[in-house]
C-alpha cells in the first residue's frame, strides 16, 4: 500500500517540515500503516490506534529526543516507533530479533525509558527533570503519557506527589478512554469520568497536588493539541493535560470491542474481522483450569474470595466475576494492595486466590513477604505466566518467580505438570493449608482433553517417580515433565524421571533414594538457573555428601528477549533436541 507522507518521514525532523495541515493525512496514513501490520504479524492494536494524533502532535511541537518523551507501558508507541526511524523494520515487531513490542533504550535514542509494565513514566521523567536541572538545562522538556487505568496506580500517585512539591519542568499527559487492557476500575475512574461530562462537583485533584490542570481536551483533534503543546512549552514547573481519546480509534470493531481488540491476534485489515479460530477440539488454556476450576469450588466453598490486579480476563478470574461478583474483585494496577488486600481477607478466616502474572508479582515482593508469609497467613497466589512467555519480552517473562519465592519462609511453593494437576492443587488449597502457597503455571494451553476430572488431593511435600532407569535421573518441576518424559522415552531404560511439583518443601527422603542410586543428575526448569530449583537440588547435595555429577539445565543468567516461545527455549538450549543431546553426554 502506498503512503505518500508517512514513506517521507524517518525522523520527527521530517515531520516539522511538513505543514500543520499535513498531519491529518500522516494520521490517516499511520493508521493504516499500523492496521495493516498488526493484521498479518500480530501486536497490540487498540493502544496505538488510540493516539495517533496525540503521538504526531507530541513529536511535531516538541523537540524530541533533546526534549524526553516517555510512554507509560508502551502498549501504545507503535506510531511512535514508526515515527522515528523504524516504518521499515516495523514489519518485524515483537518476531525473533525482531523490532520490541515496547520502548527499548538500546532501540532508538527516541525511546527515553525502557517500559513495559505500567505507571513508571512519571517517576522517571521527573528523575530525568530533576537531573536537567542540576546540569543547567533549564529548557529541556520531560514528558510523560500515561493511561487512565495506570495512573491509579499507587507508583504513580507516588510521582505525582513528589512532582507537585517540586518545580521540576514535568509535563504529565493523562491519555484517558477509561480502559486499560480490560476496563478501568474504582473511584479514581469514576472521578474522570466526571470531568469529561463536566459533572464533578469536587475541587480538582491534579491542581490540589499542585499541578497546573489543562483539559479535557479531545486527543483526536490536532489542532486542538498543537495549540495547547505550543502553549505549555511555555509554562515553567509541573504540568497536567487531561487528553480524551477512544482504544481502537479509526477501526469500528476496534472501537467496539475493545478488549479484544487489545491484542487481537491476526484479523481482516479492510473489515477487521478476526481470522477464523481454530474449530478443532484443543486442551484448555492454563488460565481457564484456574478460572473454570476456581468457579467449581467456589459453588461449594463459600469462603473462597477471587482477586487480581487489572487482569479479570488475562487471568479468567473474569468466571467467577460474572458468577460471584460480591466475591471476586479487580483492584486495578495495584498489585502491592493485591497482596495485603489477601492478606486481609485471610486474617479473618476467608480464603483468598489471589491470581497475578508471575512478572507482575515482582512489585509486590515487601507485601508477600512482610504482609502474608511472615504472619503465615493462608493465601492461594495463582502465579500465571510463568515461564518463557513469547513475544512480550524480557519485561513479561515469569522466569524469576522460582527464586524469589523460594528464599521466602513459611511459603509452599507448586508448579503442576499439567491441567489435572493445577485442578488439584487448586481443590487441596481450599481444603484449608496453615501456610501460604504459590502455585505457578504458563501461559498458552496444556496437552490433555479430559483435563476436568473429579478432584483428588495432592499431598504437600511429595515427589513421582514418573519413570525408573539406571544410569542418569531428570529431576524435573513445572509443565516440563512431558518434555523431560519425551526425552527418557528415547534411551530406553537408561534414565530415570522424577517430577518434583513441590519445589518447596522438597521431597528429602525421595532426595536421599536418588543421591544413593545415581552418579549423574540433571535438574530442568523453565525459570533462572539462579536460586531455582536446580539451585535447591545442588545446596540438599551438599548437605548429604553427593559425590556425583549434576547438571542444571535452565534459563542462563541473561534477560531474555522475544520470539515465538520455542524459539525462546531453543535459543537457550531447553528444546527437546538439545536436552537429549545434554543426557547423551553424560552417558559413559
Amino acid at each position: 500500500m502506498n503512503y505518500p507522507l508517512l514513506d517521507t518521514l524517518n525522523d520527527p525532523l521530517d515531520l516539522r517540515k511538513l505543514s500543520a495541515a499535513d498531519l491529518t493525512q500522516v494520521a490517516a496514513e499511520l493508521r493504516q500503516f499500523i492496521i495493516n501490520i498488526v493484521a498479518t504479524k500480530e501486536g497490540h492494536l487498540g493502544a496505538s490506534l488510540g493516539v495517533v494524533e496525540l503521538t504526531l502532535a507530541l513529536h511535531y511541537v516538541f523537540n524530541t529526543p533533546d526534549d524526553k518523551l516517555i510512554w507509560d507501558v508502551g502498549h501504545q508507541a507503535y506510531g511512535h516507533k514508526i515515527l522515528t526511524g523504524r516504518r521499515d523494520l516495523f514489519e518485524t515487531n515483537r518476531q525473533y530479533k525482531g523490532l520490541s513490542g515496547f520502548p527499548k533504550r538500546e532501540e532508538s535514542i527516541y525511546d527515553t525509558f525502557g517500559t513495559g509494565h505500567s505507571s513508571t513514566s512519571i517517576s522517571a521523567a521527573l528523575g530525568m527533570a530533576i537531573a536537567s536541572k542540576i546540569k543547567g538545562e533549564f529548557n529541556r522538556q520531560h514528558i510523560a503519557v500515561i493511561g487512565d487505568a495506570s495512573v491509579a496506580s499507587g507508583m504513580a500517585f507516588e510521582a505525582l506527589n513528589h512532582a507537585g512539591d517540586s518545580d521540576a519542568n514535568i509535563l504529565v499527559i493523562l491519555n484517558d478512554n477509561a480502559i486499560g487492557i480490560d476496563p478501568s476500575v474504582g473511584a479514581l475512574k469514576n472521578y474522570l469520568t466526571n470531568v469529561k461530562t463536566g459533572s464533578q462537583g469536587q475541587d480538582n485533584i491534579f491542581e490540589a497536588l499542585n499541578f497546573k490542570y489543562f483539559g479535557p481536551v479531545d486527543g483526536h483533534d490536532i489542532d486542538k493539541l498543537l495549540e495547547i503543546f505550543n502553549t505549555l512549552k511555555k509554562i515553567k514547573g509541573p504540568k497536567f493535560l487531561h487528553v480524551i481519546t477512544t482504544k481502537g480509534k479509526g477501526l469500528k470493531q476496534a472501537e467496539t470491542n475493545q478488549v479484544v481488540y487489545h491484542a487481537p491476534g491476526k484479523f481482516d485489515a479492510l473489515t477487521g474481522e478476526l481470522s477464523p479460530k481454530n474449530t478443532a477440539v484443543q486442551p484448555p488454556k492454563y488460565q481457564d483450569v484456574f478460572g473454570l476450576t476456581l468457579v467449581e469450588l467456589a459453588k461449594k466453598n463459600e469462603k473462597i474470595v477471587g482477586i487480581t490486579p487489572a487482569m479479570p480476563t488475562g487471568s479468567s478470574l473474569k468466571y467467577m466475576m460474572q458468577q460471584f461478583p460480591e466475591r471476586a474483585f479487580d483492584v486495578g494496577i495495584a498489585e502491592q494492595h493485591a497482596v495485603t488486600l489477601a492478606a486481609g481477607i485471610a486474617c479473618v478466616g476467608l480464603m483468598p486466590f489471589c491470581t497475578i502474572y508471575s512478572t507482575f508479582l515482582q512489585r509486590a515482593y515487601d507485601q508477600l513477604i512482610h504482609d502474608v508469609a511472615l504472619q503465615k497467613l493462608p493465601v492461594i497466589f495463582c502465579i500465571d505466566r510463568a515461564g518463557l512467555v513469547g513475544e512480550d519480552g524480557a519485561t513479561h517473562h515469569g522466569i524469576f518467580d522460582l527464586s524469589y519465592l523460594r528464599c521466602i519462609p513459611n511459603l509452599i511453593i507448586y508448579a503442576p505438570r499439567n491441567e489435572i494437576d493445577l485442578r488439584n492443587i487448586l481443590y487441596t488449597a481450599q481444603l484449608g493449608l496453615d501456610l501460604p502457597i504459590a502455585i505457578r503455571y504458563p501461559r498458552g494451553r496444556g496437552n490433555l482433553l479430559k483435563w476436568k476430572l473429579p478432584f483428588s488431593t495432592i499431598e504437600i511435600g511429595k515427589a513421582q517417580n514418573l519413570k525408573e532407569g539406571n544410569r542418569i535421573a531428570i529431576l524435573v518441576t513445572g509443565h516440563f515433565t512431558d518434555r523431560a518424559l519425551e526425552v527418557a522415552e528415547s534411551f530406553t531404560d537408561r534414565i530415570s524421571v522424577y517430577y518434583f511439583g513441590f519445589v518447596k518443601p522438597l521431597d528429602r527422603i525421595m532426595l536421599q533414594r536418588i543421591f544413593s542410586k545415581y552418579a549423574s543428575i540433571v535438574t530442568l526448569e523453565d525459570g533462572v538457573k539462579a536460586g531455582g530449583f536446580g539451585s535447591s537440588i545442588v545446596q540438599e547435595a551438599a548437605k548429604y555428601n553427593y559425590k556425583g555429577d549434576i547438571r542444571i539445565l535452565g534459563i542462563p543468567d541473561q534477560f531474555i528477549e522475544h520470539g515465538a516461545t520455542e524459539q525462546l527455549y531453543e535459543s537457550v538450549g531447553l528444546d527437546t533436541e538439545s536436552l537429549r543431546q545434554e543426557i547423551i553426554s553424560l552417558l559413559p
